[in-house]
């Protein structure tokens, strides 16, 4: 018998679904989602003893993935505010994806958000510079900025930079803020995130 093909992260999805339905979250907690920068975050709340968290990042997923699961993963929970880091995924997936898809992708993204949840702040974590995806660096810059105008236009929204803070003097990325493989961080990549979201956090 021929299995049904499930799309990408339908096990991720399933998984919070498990976990939602043995105690669903409060409404109007802070809800971050996303790629993986989110998911290997697993000791986020520590970082904001302050402020309730729920993560729902998915690791390697990307805007159009974001999109196909907003019923799932962000809707549901009636957040107060909405942390989103996605986008780098895209990218990186392939040289032909350039920053005015990415805008378009995160347009739509947000416009579904916006339509079902009309009174919550949705803000952007800018997409992180990383030394294995050095060469991507111009298309990232390119799509930090389309995404931070676009977002300049819009009620109850906000832009969290940290790609400046987590470049050398010389320009180029800091490579001690990572784990071995030059993609994910380390604590020291995550308090630099900390320092730049506490403030803006609702």
């Amino acid at each position: 018998m021929a299995f049904a093909q499930h799309p990408p992260f339908y096990k991720e999805i399933q998984a919070f679904k498990q976990k939602d339905s043995i105690s669903f979250p409060a409404k109007g907690q802070i809800l971050l989602v996303g790629s993986s920068s989110f998911t290997k975050w697993t000791d986020a709340q520590s970082y904001f003893p302050e402020h309730p968290l729920i993560n729902r990042g998915f690791g390697g997923s990307s805007l159009p993935d974001m999109i196909r699961y907003v019923n799932d993963v962000v809707i549901p929970y009636a957040p107060k505010q909405i942390i989103i880091y996605c986008g780098e995924n895209d990218i990186a997936a392939s040289d032909t994806v350039k920053a005015a898809l990415v805008l378009e992708r995160f347009k739509t993204l947000f416009g579904l958000i916006r339509a079902s949840l009309p009174k919550t702040a949705i803000w952007f974590v800018s997409i992180k510079p990383s030394p294995s995806r050095w060469k991507f660096e111009p298309v990232i810059l390119e799509a930090n900025a389309l995404i931070k105008a676009f977002l300049k236009k819009q009620k109850r929204t906000g832009y969290i930079d940290i790609h400046q803070d987590m470049l050398l003097a010389n320009g180029t990325v800091d490579g001690s803020l990572f784990v071995s493989d030059k993609l994910h961080m380390n604590p020291k990549g995550y308090a630099i995130w900390q320092k730049k979201m506490a403030p803006v956090l609702k």
